[in-house]
């Protein structure tokens, strides 16, 4: 999962496959005719990429990813002469982001299970983070992603895990989770609702702060920004300095 956890390693597979078996009985199956013979293994294999994440902790691969936002001799953050845009360091990567600035990864495709029903929901999470000292990959915040949906969940509690992650695991200065999700305990059972989307918001620290978090739900309703752009059409500066309220 990214922190050297054994995805599944908390799953009984025998167990699962009796309790299976079981369960086809009980509804009037015979869990041994041809269609179900191989169905409670099937399952049993399911749960271990479904639930990976149950008893993972999140936050030690976070602290392990993380690392030092590169600053200049005199504390502060390097700019490109003239400009208020990155500069290169001495190997020519620019940086990912600087004092101040969010870092945001916006539309991740997730999929859980709900602990009500045991049935999945899907959608899309963006998170975002005002940083302190430190930064993190942002394989890691996929990472992070994986293992707060791979368990039997629900949405606010997902938002709830991410922020509070990236709060303990970074030093975050603030944290934000938007989630869109739909149901199958929605769409498949009881009012079977198939157009109706959920939306969730968790937020700490400065982004939980109105304004701030204005500013960031704005950048992730946005869309992506056309290569080249720092300007919308009706002139308003898409580029420039975030500053939490």
């Amino acid at each position: 999962m990214g922190d050297g956890t054994d995805a599944g390693a908390s799953i009984d597979g025998p167990a699962v496959e009796a309790a299976v078996a079981a369960f086809l009985r009980a509804i009037g199956e015979d869990p041994t005719r041809q269609g179900l013979a191989r169905t409670p293994a099937r399952v049993a294999e399911a749960s271990r990429e479904l639930l990976g994440g149950i008893g993972v902790d999140p936050v030690p691969a976070l602290r392990a990813g993380r690392f030092a936002i590169p600053l200049v001799p005199d504390g502060t953050y390097p700019v490109a002469s003239g400009t208020t845009q990155p500069a290169a360091d001495a190997s020519g990567d620019v940086p990912l982001t600087g004092p101040d600035q969010p870092v945001l990864l916006r539309g991740a495709r997730f999929r859980s299970m709900c602990e009500h029903h045991l049935l999945p929901f899907t959608g899309t999470i963006s998170l975002a983070y005002v940083p302190g000292d430190d930064i993190v990959g942002f394989g890691r915040l996929h990472d992070l992603v994986e293992t707060v949906t791979t368990r039997l969940t629900l949405q606010e509690r997902i938002g709830d895990d991410i922020v509070d992650a990236l709060m303990a695991g970074l030093d975050a200065r603030g944290a934000l989770a938007v989630i869109d999700a739909v149901h199958g305990c929605v769409s498949l059972r009881g009012s079977r609702q198939e157009h109706g989307d959920a939306v969730t918001v968790a937020a700490r620290g400065v982004l939980a702060r109105p304004e701030s978090r204005h500013e960031v739900m704005a950048l992730i309703a946005a869309g992506p920004v056309p290569a080249g752009a720092d300007a919308t059409s009706d002139g308003t500066r898409v580029r420039g300095r975030f500053r939490p309220s």
